[in-house]
């Protein structure tokens, strides 16, 4: 495997900007693909009102990437920016509004991302996965006291990630939507896959539900390495322990086989139980210190690039924590 490696990172908002803020350490030959499901705050508001992609996702993506010069930072300051008032701008980020206004501008949606890119001195190119708004919708039970065992119909993005019930299962609407086809030349060219960090129903396994997706991600050449979380997420994961985020993953996508699962030291309690589930999926446990210190569960972005380096590029070092 190159010193170098053409990798693609998989998932949406702060899981994957930690991811992207690892990996533009580690390769200078990055691509994101994004979920374009997001239907709340600022990016549900314009993609219902101008039917745009909903940017948020994007935009934090293309901040995790850029520079660390001046100029560079002050876009990208800018892109994260939020107004503040009493009327309807409030709450809108910056650089929401200039992906969907460079998309009316330009017509194309890829374009608008390139230029953003440039603004910020991207390390990578961040792509949608889909070409068109997408909508997530999950299977909820727990969410009927009369019948705890019920299911419900929950929809939405949001209403997905903040509910209170149990999540079995999540499906797409479009279910075949059209996907980016940049996005499925990167990982035909990809050495490595990495799905996750992030919200596992509303921001992992979505790529997995687009069907031309997830037909390249299974077939293709390149490594696949999951990277778990460091602590459940309120409601969408409550509960789960870290080999549950496994088992959930093959049961949306059977076919999909894995390479490598990295873990942070201090999340995993039964290393045996990870390791014999990771197995189950085709892949090698490595348990590494990725986690910052503090209350936060948050990666910190050198400890997730050493970890990173050790196992995409082994000729550098035998990968430390391997199992």
């Amino acid at each position: 495997m190159s010193v170098n490696p053409r990798v693609v990172a998989l998932g949406g908002g702060h899981g994957l900007a930690a991811s992207l803020r690892a990996l533009r350490l580690v390769t200078d030959q990055l691509t994101a693909i994004v979920t374009v499901a997001d239907d709340g705050g600022s990016s549900g508001r314009l993609r219902a009102e101008m039917g745009a992609l909903p940017p948020g996702d994007l935009r934090m993506a293309l901040t995790a990437l850029a520079s660390s010069d001046a100029r560079a930072q002050t876009w990208s300051k800018l892109l994260q920016h939020r107004f503040r008032s009493d009327g309807p701008l409030d709450g809108h980020a910056v650089g929401n509004m200039m992906l969907a206004g460079l998309e009316q501008l330009v017509g194309d949606p890829l374009v608008a991302l390139r230029l953003v890119g440039d603004l910020v001195g991207s390390a990578g190119y961040v792509l949608p996965m889909s070409v068109e708004p997408l909508n997530i919708v999950a299977d909820v039970v727990g969410l009927d006291p009369s019948d705890p065992a019920a299911v419900t119909e929950v929809r939405g993005q949001v209403a997905v990630a903040t509910t209170q019930g149990r999540v079995t299962g999540v499906r797409l609407v479009p279910d075949a939507p059209a996907v980016c086809p940049e996005a499925l030349a990167a990982i035909e060219q990809a050495e490595w896959i990495v799905f996750g960090p992030g919200s596992w129903f509303t921001s992992v396994l979505p790529h997995l539900l687009v069907p031309d997706l997830a037909k390249a991600l299974i077939n293709t050449s390149a490594r696949r390495l999951v990277v778990l979380n460091l602590a459940p997420q309120p409601g969408e994961t409550s509960g789960f322990m870290p080999e549950t985020h496994l088992e959930v993953l093959a049961a949306h996508s059977p076919e999909l086989r894995l390479d490598v699962v990295l873990a942070d030291v201090s999340a995993v309690t039964d290393v045996q139980n990870l390791r014999d589930v990771a197995r189950l999926c085709g892949g090698e446990l490595v348990i590494a210190p990725v986690s910052a210190e503090g209350p936060a569960p948050v990666h910190h972005p050198q400890r997730l690039a050493a970890a990173y380096t050790d196992i995409m590029c082994p000729n550098l070092g035998k990968p430390a924590g391997s199992e």
